[in-house]
């Protein structure tokens, strides 16, 4: 049977267990057309790069599918119709990522920008190569004008 990975993005202005009655309506559609999904993994309320019919946030949930295309053709009918969900993205894959996806280990595997950490080593001596200039000071006799009568300028 074909593998598929959909993400789909709900409403900001629905639950968390709002979306998650979502994705047990979608379970069970694709159950009835004899599919199944293999995993779920719910990527929490993010902000949108531009508005999408009026929404800056949404509820992302990406959905592991084992279903024939026909199941995949009714999941997508369905979320059309369905007000809740903004916009949704279906992939053929050939196997699915064994282990969380890149988005639901984000946090853990990126660096800080902690100062303390390899990641941020460059504070104060950034250039350790360049010697400090000393501070530069003009003489005397530079500083007055002997025309003005003796004024600075």
């Amino acid at each position: 049977m074909p593998l598929y990975e959909h993400v789909f993005i709900a409403r900001q202005d629905i639950s968390s267990t709002q979306v998650e009655g979502l994705v047990s309506s979608f379970t069970e559609l694709l159950e009835k057309d004899g599919g199944k999904i293999v995993n779920t993994e719910y990527w929490g309320l993010k902000n949108l790069a531009y508005r999408i019919k009026k929404n800056r946030k949404g509820h992302y949930v990406m959905l592991n599918i084992e279903s024939p295309s026909s199941g995949i053709d009714e999941l997508e009918r369905t979320e059309r119709i369905n007000e809740d969900v903004l916009r949704y993205l279906t992939l053929r894959v050939e196997a699915h990522e064994e282990g969380p996806s890149i988005m639901d280990r984000g946090k853990k595997d990126r660096p800080t920008r902690d100062r303390d950490d390899s990641y941020g080593t460059q504070n104060d001596n950034h250039r350790a190569d360049i010697e400090p200039r000393e501070s530069i000071e003009k003489p005397a006799s530079e500083s007055v004008n002997t025309e003005d009568g003796g004024k600075d300028e």
